[in-house]
């Protein structure tokens, strides 16, 4: 099966459901954000693949953080679905649900108790590895405008907009912990 069907050089592309929209929509630019803000995630774990292993305290921290990511992407997927699949729709997928945001809010609560408390900006850089997340927290901010931008046309699980303003806190603070 050749992946160029030539369906979408029309600038039209298709939904989970079947529907054929611009892929200037709102919608298409809300779940192409999210999948942009996975594929930075993969260039956070392959830093995080790459730096090798010590026995450090850092380590530890920097295999959690493996960890995290790992869960994340597994969940922007569940939202680049969502995204894709009105919310009227009868498509049977999976969608957000508060369950996703407790667990980053348990994460953001986590990396709070370890670091210091935060009395300046943070201009983004330090590690590599801390500006690539600094890098998907911004992208995670574009991803939430957009779908704030959809939220204002179309009935949107809202719990998607909530999952990624936490994951952009999240995000903060793991390149603060890194840096």
């Amino acid at each position: 099966m050749s992946i160029v069907t030539r369906t979408g050089d029309d600038g039209i592309s298709g939904l989970l459901t079947g529907e054929r929209v611009s892929k200037g929509s709102d919608r298409i630019e809300a779940y192409g954000t999210v999948d942009e803000l996975n594929a930075v995630l993969g260039v956070c774990i392959a830093e995080i693949d790459s730096s090798g292993s010590s026995a450090d305290e850092s380590h530890g921290s920097r295999l959690r953080l493996h960890d995290c990511l790992l869960e994340i992407q597994r969940i922007l997927f569940i939202a680049g679905a969502d995204l894709a699949a009105p919310l009227l729709s009868k498509a049977r997928i999976n969608r957000v649900s508060g369950k996703e945001i407790e667990t980053v809010e348990k994460w953001i609560d986590e990396l709070e108790q370890a670091l210091p408390e935060l009395k300046r900006f943070i201009i983004p850089g330090g590690s590599v590895l801390s500006a690539h997340l600094h890098l998907a927290r911004t992208v995670c901010r574009r991803a939430e405008r957009c779908v704030v931008r959809l939220s204002e046309k179309e009935k949107i699980n809202k719990e998607v907009q909530v999952f990624l303003n936490r994951l952009s806190d999240y995000l903060f603070m793991a390149a603060r912990h890194d840096s």
